[in-house]
């Protein structure tokens, strides 16, 4: 079975030590939750996890290997939902979803069944220009359906969403759970996901003025 570690990790933006020596281990079918305060780096590693953000110092692997050694591998286990909206606004909901789709090697069914999970196939062909915020986050959360990615990485993915969404949401997550899917995700709000486990990064940040001591 799938795992994904991170072994002494340090983070830096700018001439800014984020965090430094942090470690995670979370296995197939589990949800690890990344907690701290603002500026402590939660969206940093998310991207780091992504492959989109270099570690400064550290490494990740899957199952055992390093994923520098296959950034293609990598990338194509991965699907990454950040805070920047990704929805084309000339393009409709399903023109959105199918782009996806089609990034990630999937059929047309994928993205009904995506519509449907995410309670927007009333929307499909609504241009995405024409979305409230949170049909918008809807619909970024849709890629999430129509990618085979083993690893989902959601950055605070509630936000914008209301009740109904957020319960979307949640079965979504337990039945990549339940395929042996790995979620990792930062929420300021407790999910009802079960069984997680938590990774605070508070406590593994630096101390900027011991950090510019001479």
């Amino acid at each position: 079975m799938d795992t994904f570690i991170g072994q002494d990790l340090t983070c830096v933006r700018g001439e800014r030590r984020v965090f430094s020596g942090l470690a995670f281990d979370v296995a197939a079918s589990a949800v690890l939750t990344l907690v701290g305060p603002n500026g402590s780096g939660k969206s940093s590693l998310l991207r780091m996890m992504a492959g989109l953000l270099p570690p400064f110092a550290g490494s990740m692997l899957w199952s055992g290997h390093d994923v520098t050694d296959d950034r293609d591998a990598h990338r194509s286990r991965v699907v990454y939902v950040g805070h920047q909206d990704a929805v084309k606004p000339v393009l409709t909901v399903g023109e959105n979803l199918e782009f996806w789709a089609v990034m990630s090697g999937r059929d047309a069914a994928s993205v009904d069944k995506a519509l449907e999970g995410m309670g927007i196939r009333h929307l499909v062909d609504v241009p995405g220009r024409f979305l409230s915020a949170g049909q918008k986050r809807r619909l970024n959360l849709a890629r999430i359906l129509v990618s085979d990615a083993a690893l989902w990485l959601l950055d605070e993915p509630t936000t914008a969403l209301d009740a109904s969404a957020i319960e979307a949401l949640k079965r979504a997550i337990e039945r990549h759970r339940a395929a042996s899917g790995i979620v990792v995700l930062s929420t300021h709000s407790d999910l009802g996901l079960g069984d997680t486990s938590s990774l605070d990064l508070a406590r593994y940040a630096v101390d900027q003025d011991q950090e510019a001591a001479p």
